[in-house]
């Protein structure tokens, strides 16, 4: 981390510890969208962190975006920041303009597909995409979407909506589009793979998960430090101290595996780096939240409690943009495809 870096991250933290609360994080799980935290982090431009000025970025790196977005999962900020960096990036890879406002993606699933048909000048989208990230809370989505050839498409407000939430009680809505015009579309060419929102939205959600197993691990050793049985703190009982050095080891290895996928997406392609950290993350979310609420014991599960924001984020986080099972499976195909006598290099190499 060089100093802007240093920076960047000091920034980011004060601001979150500032303005999400508990207060923040239980209205808007009641269904209340947080404007004035939205309206600060896109005044602070913590919205576009990698995204080239001329496109009304920052300029930065996705190295950049690393500190941003893993501090919004260490937060648990509830607003589609890992959407909109995902998006505005998309955006700017095919040369469209990059609209104020929180930004989400589509189609989340593999299996959605989503058809631009060209009406004279006008581009039309067609299509179901399932379990969107914050689709009634964004003023745009952005879609990949099939018009003879894989393209990109800005569209303005999400379609026919039916609302539903993931287990963080964040929105995972349906949007239906029937021949519903498109602010703007263009090919997506040769710089973005197929499934590029699938791959970008793994990236995110992993470094969202790193960030969130952080405040897990602060969490725990703070309270293991002030819990006290038996005349001591619990955290001078051995046991205790074995589950911990559990959760700090899942907690470095998943923020070096998804810092790395952020570094390799500067250099260029990185789908194997983004599978392996969507899957590292992955398990060390579900490994380190059961460590957690069970150091925590009977007070980490109830809804008083701070813990369960970013424990049932991290569940739910896992299974979003494919699973460990899906990406893990991606590995091996690359591997496989490889053939044997690569292995050792192809490991060594990454």
């Amino acid at each position: 981390m060089n100093d802007l870096q240093a920076i960047l991250a000091g920034t980011v933290t004060r601001l979150f510890a500032a303005h999400v609360t508990k207060e923040l994080l239980e209205s808007a799980e009641k269904g209340q969208w947080p404007a004035a935290l939205w309206q600060v982090v896109q005044e602070s431009g913590l919205t576009l962190p990698q995204i080239p000025e001329a496109h009304g970025g920052s300029g930065g790196t996705w190295q950049d975006a690393y500190i941003v977005v893993s501090a919004a999962g260490r937060f648990a900020v509830p607003l589609p920041l890992a959407e909109t960096v995902v998006g505005a990036w998309l955006l700017s890879q095919v040369n469209l303009d990059v609209p104020t406002g929180p930004l989400t993606v589509a189609p989340v699933h593999r299996a959605d597909r989503l058809k631009l048909t060209r009406d004279g000048k006008q581009w039309r989208l067609t299509g179901t995409a399932t379990g969107v990230p914050w689709g009634r809370a964004s003023t745009h989505v952005v879609v990949a979407g099939d018009g003879g050839e894989p393209m990109i498409a800005l569209v303005a407000g999400g379609g026919r909506v039916k609302a539903d939430e993931n287990l963080a009680l964040e929105p995972r809505d349906t949007l239906v589009w029937n021949g519903t015009p498109v602010v703007a579309a263009a090919p997506a060419g040769h710089r973005l793979p197929a499934d590029a929102v699938q791959l970008y939205g793994a990236l995110v959600r992993s470094a969202q998960m790193a960030g969130g197993l952080e405040y897990l691990l602060s969490q725990t050793v703070r309270y293991v430090g002030e819990r006290k049985q038996f005349g001591r703190p619990i955290g001078s009982f051995q046991a205790i101290q074995h589950q911990l050095a559990l959760l700090a080891g899942h907690t470095a290895a998943a923020g070096i595996a998804a810092a790395n996928a952020f570094r390799a997406v500067d250099k260029g392609a990185a789908d194997f780096e983004i599978a392996v950290a969507k899957v590292r993350t992955g398990e060390a979310a579900g490994l380190g939240a059961g460590i957690a609420h069970q150091c925590h014991g009977a007070i980490g599960f109830t809804y008083e409690h701070s813990l369960h924001f970013v424990t049932r984020r991290l569940w739910a986080w896992r299974a979003e943009f494919g699973a460990e099972s899906q990406w893990a499976a991606e590995i091996g195909r690359r591997v496989a495809k490889r053939g044997a006598d690569t292995l050792w290099s192809s490991i060594t190499r990454q």
